[in-house]
């Protein structure tokens, strides 16, 4: 709730939205730069060959082609993945002798304008040798699979490995195992992936669509052989990215350094089918788990491998079993977990993190096993989560995987989302339908979840600067991407200074302007840039208050900030100051105390110095046509505590999205291919990612537990409807197939899928 007097707590609009609405926000592929080339990317149409041969001459023959390059002519090192993977899995900007996957790029032709470089493209002529494809990451771990990298010697990318103990369930009554599917999927931004690289001497401007300026910055800086002060970063307006556009990708390399060569500016934009084979595809685990329960459904043991699909070149993707690995005691006091995971290279899109990275992939193992134990038992699902909850009084709490839990109230947001969904009588609904065998039944799922946020990403710059005409700017090392940054960290300005937020002007994400900085991802923006901009805004009211003291002929100590946002003695405010007057005398030496600083700003880096882990649950309802097959999300609960709500607003959006983003991969989606490493889903023809049209309003609502780790008392919320809302969805579904005696089918429940099951249902019972 907002404090007394405080903006902080209260539903805000966006004051972005305007601007985006209305046509004004400036994309990378909306920049006119005088003089521009366009680059188009030859990729490979076959998962896995030697390349004998690359015929270039017909396409440099072409009208307004520049340049055409290949491995031979681009002197690029590989790019090295993920610090803790293998450098020989390290990937060249353009393959070099061996494709290893649909998309892999093996030229690259420069033009004078777009359609003239993609008409010469289609003229570059690559002879293959097909070599022996692998598709299934299990098989690929398997013994006489052929292995991709010979220099590396397997396909196992890397292992983690947490407890052995072969008697890890010798306590369980009872064992519940299952082995599920967490299909791959793809981000499917709305702006696909490009850059604009303009050259101006030994210095360049980089306009691209990320996440994070740093990170593009820093290793494009590594492959040019660069000073990253020559390099200029900027991420203008930016279409939505889901954690694919966190990190570098070789065509940022390959474009910036064509642009080098020919000293002309250079665009890349990708094509929709073009960005559904090569940004990098998220989730992609095969989970096999096992739960020990007591009689009374009291939670012994849980054991569970899980092989990760990295793709063709492992990286970040191949890390991601790590994060399910520690979060995979999830909300539970399972006082035994083991968990192995593995990850393996194949002949895919490479793999990278999709929104949650790794944690929607514990709860989904978690809350499925632990629903179909209730089956198993014969309690009720939310009561069996209610006896293993971890307590409030538990916390801080080390979890038995290394997780370091802040607090939580698991069963209070369990409780609530029961309360709004109408538990009870819902089940009292399904029971009548499934007494009369009505055509459509009805499933209630429920998960509860935790979260980590902010992983390995404590530290945030933030600075604030009042000027002299009274506005003020904020400049932040996070970057904007759809999440509302200019309102919420204007909002803490204002907060704490008491201006308008219309006079705070937020800056980020451009390396120009932004001396340093982590990006956006791993829902840490708020809790730790905003937690910045806090402090620093702390800053500089206790430097006005020293010199409205000054001025004014007072103690500090008395000085406040007044509802009017001028600043004074207290309980005088015809004794009080505009910023604009502050701000003068700040650079005034006759008007400063003669210690002070010059000018009134601050700045500094936020050290939150650990993860803050949301929590919540959600209940899921659906309607399965039982002669159909088809599946209709009617109703979607979700409480989610993000500990103390700045804007209630904000909050809303980001459940919202993420809960439509979990349910589609519960329904809807998933990245196909062939036996030939053919990619079946190459656009959205065939990739099925549902509209608003395909879900409900979805009911959000929220409980809060302030966090003790920043000053906000905030946590993290971009992920959270992401990671309870699929195994709640999917729960449901699987709940209304009971009736028929199927205990679970993987994702996406199609009508197909789930047609096919009750088809062999009905049949097998006669």
């Amino acid at each position: 709730m907002a404090a007394s007097g405080s903006i902080l707590g209260n539903a805000v609009q966006r004051t972005e939205d305007p601007r985006i609405l209305r046509g004004g926000a400036r994309y990378f592929d909306d920049l006119p730069v005088e003089g521009l080339l366009h680059i188009v990317f030859v990729r490979s149409t076959i998962a896995h060959a030697r390349i004998e041969a690359i015929d270039i001459s017909e396409a440099t023959a072409m009208p307004g082609v520049v340049a055409v390059y290949t491995a031979d002519t681009l002197p690029l090192e590989p790019l090295k993945g993920f610090v803790m993977i293998d450098d020989k899995f390290a990937r060249p900007p353009l393959a070099r002798g061996v494709v290893r996957f649909v998309g892999d790029m093996v030229a690259a032709v420069v033009a004078e304008s777009r359609a003239q470089a993609m008409d010469a493209a289609e003229m570059v002529i690559v002879d293959y040798d097909p070599l022996p494809t692998v598709v299934d990451p299990e098989a690929a771990l398997e013994d006489g699979t052929p292995v991709l990298f010979p220099e590396h010697g397997s396909n196992l990318a890397i292992e983690f490995n947490f407890g052995e103990d072969p008697e890890i369930l010798g306590d369980a009554d009872v064992v519940v195992e299952g082995r599920f599917v967490n299909q791959r999927v793809a981000a499917v931004p709305m702006e696909p992936n490009g850059v604009v690289v303009e050259p101006a001497g030994d210095d360049f401007t980089v306009h691209v669509t990320t996440q994070n300026v740093f990170s593009v910055r820093d290793p494009l800086a590594q492959a040019l052989g660069m000073n990253p002060e020559h390099l200029r970063v900027i991420a203008p307006a930016v279409g939505g990215g889901f954690g694919a556009k966190m990190f570098f990708y070789p065509e940022y390399a390959i474009t910036a350094w064509a642009a080098r060569a020919l000293e002309r500016p250079i665009k890349w934009s990708e094509t929709r089918s073009e960005n559904m084979i090569a940004m990098n595809h998220g989730r992609g685990q095969v989970q096999h788990v096992e739960l020990g329960l007591k009689r009374d459904g009291t939670m012994t043991a849980l054991r569970a491998r899980i092989v990760q699909d990295a793709g063709a070149y492992p990286a970040t993707g191949a890390f991601l079993p790590f994060l399910t690995r520690m979060m995979c005691q999830g909300v539970y006091g399972i006082p035994k977990v083991e968990v192995n995971a593995r990850s393996a290279t194949t002949n895919t899109t490479p793999m990278g993190p999709f929104r949650g990275a790794g944690r929607p992939e514990a709860t989904a193992l978690l809350e499925r096993i632990v629903d179909k134990a209730a089956l198993e038992l014969g309690i009720d699902p939310i009561e069996l989560r209610k006896r293993n909850f971890l307590r409030p009084d538990d916390f801080p709490l080390t979890t038995v995987t290394g997780a370091h839990y802040d607090n939580g109230e698991y069963a209070k947001a369990l409780d609530e989302a029961a309360r709004i969904a109408g538990y009870d009588e819902l089940r009292r609904e399904q029971a009548e339908r499934r007494a009369r065998n009505d055509r459509k039944q009805l499933g209630i799922g429920v998960s509860a979840y935790v979260e980590i946020t902010a992983g390995g990403q404590f530290q945030e710059f933030a600075s604030v600067e009042v000027h002299v005409d009274g506005t003020v700017t904020a400049t932040v090392g996070t970057s904007a991407h759809g999440q509302g940054h200019e309102t919420a960290f204007a909002m803490i300005v204002s907060d704490q200074l008491g201006v308008p937020m219309e006079n705070v002007r937020i800056v980020q994400a451009d390396t120009g302007l932004v001396p340093r900085g982590q990006g956006t991802g791993g829902s840490r923006s708020l809790q730790i840039g905003g937690s910045a901009v806090y402090r620093a805004s702390e800053e500089v009211l206790a430097k006005a208050k020293r010199i409205a003291g000054h001025l004014l002929e007072a103690d500090a100590g008395d000085i406040v900030v007044h509802d009017d946002g001028r600043v004074g003695v207290s309980g005088v405010p015809a004794s009080a100051l505009e910023w604009a007057e502050l701000a003068a005398a700040a650079h005034d030496p006759s008007r400063r105390p003669p210690d002070a600083e010059p000018g009134l700003a601050a700045e500094l880096d936020f050290d939150q110095g650990e993860s803050s882990y949301p929590f919540g649950a959600h209940v899921a309802v659906v309607e399965v046509d039982t002669e159909t097959g088809a599946v209709t999300l009617v109703r979607h609960v979700a409480v989610d505590d993000c500990g103390r709500i700045l804007n209630p607003l904000l909050v809303a959006g980001q459940q919202h999205g993420g809960i439509a983003q979990g349910a589609a991969q519960a329904l809807f989606e998933r990245v196909v291919y062939d036996d030939d490493g053919n990619p079946l889903t190459a656009n959205l023809m065939d990739y099925a990612m549902p509209s608003a049209a395909e879900l409900p309003s979805f009911e959000a609502s929220n409980t809060e537990t302030p966090t003790p780790l920043n000053p906000l008392g905030a946590k993290g919320i971009g992920e959270a409807g992401t990671i309870g809302s699929t195994p709640a969805v999917h729960n449901a579904v699987i709940d209304a197939l009971s009736f028929y005696g199927i205990t679970h089918l993987d994702m996406p429940l199609t009508a197909e899928r789930v047609w096919r099951a009750i088809a062999e249902a009905r049949a097998a019972a006669g």
